[in-house]
């Protein structure tokens, strides 16, 4: 099957963030007690197995970056939104451990 999201870099995300130009739906599909734990700033929890019921709420209009731990299973995330009708949709390669490795914030 071709990959029909894109992959997105921490430099890119982060700084795509801080534009307020930007209208970024970033958003953490790992477990809430994961997310509890470490998030980046500004993400939303929707975790995996409650995707499909939460569709609605993602705006299809805004860029939709998904992140997990290491990037996996945002990855399936990301190409079962494409299939949903998303158009704008980005994995954050290497997930969270990625981010926290160039030294990025989490709260």
């Amino acid at each position: 099957m071709m990959q029909v999201f894109k992959e997105i870099e921490v430099a890119d995300l982060a700084s795509m963030l801080e534009d307020t130009d930007h209208s970024v739906s970033l958003i953490d599909i790992r477990n809430p007690a994961e997310a509890q734990r470490e998030s980046i700033p500004g993400a939303r929890n929707v975790p995996m197995h409650q995707l499909s019921k939460q569709l609605d709420e993602v705006q299809k209009t805004q860029v939709v970056v998904l992140y997990c731990q290491v990037g996996l299973l945002s990855a399936q995330a990301c190409a079962y939104l494409s299939v949903s009708g998303f158009d704008n949709v980005h994995n954050l390669r290497g997930g969270i451990q990625a981010w926290k490795s160039s030294g990025l914030a989490v709260a």
